[in-house]
């Protein structure tokens, strides 16, 4: 029985592998101001419904009403977004 022609391989070129890129690190003041930004955030919250129920509000906080979630989670938010930088 006749044999078949043998297929010639394509040659292919691979490409060269790369050196993965180093990244820099991050920032000194990074991760202290994540943590900063998390407590503020907690913080106000915390305080805003302390003083709500015991005291009446504080002057600045009692005028901005539910507006303090707001801000509460805002700072917390900002963390988040910092802890998203950190190498």
């Amino acid at each position: 029985m006749p044999e078949s022609k043998k297929r010639k391989k394509a040659t292919t070129t691979a490409p060269r592998p790369t050196a993965p890129k180093k990244r820099k690190p991050s920032p000194r003041w990074l991760a202290p101001l994540m943590l900063v930004l998390f407590g503020l955030g907690v913080l106000w919250l915390v305080v805003f419904y302390i003083t709500e129920s015991r005291f009446g509000g504080l002057p600045v906080a009692s005028e901005l009403g539910n507006w303090n979630l707001l801000v509460g989670f805002g700072f917390i938010i900002a963390g988040f977004g910092l802890s998203t930088q950190w190498r």
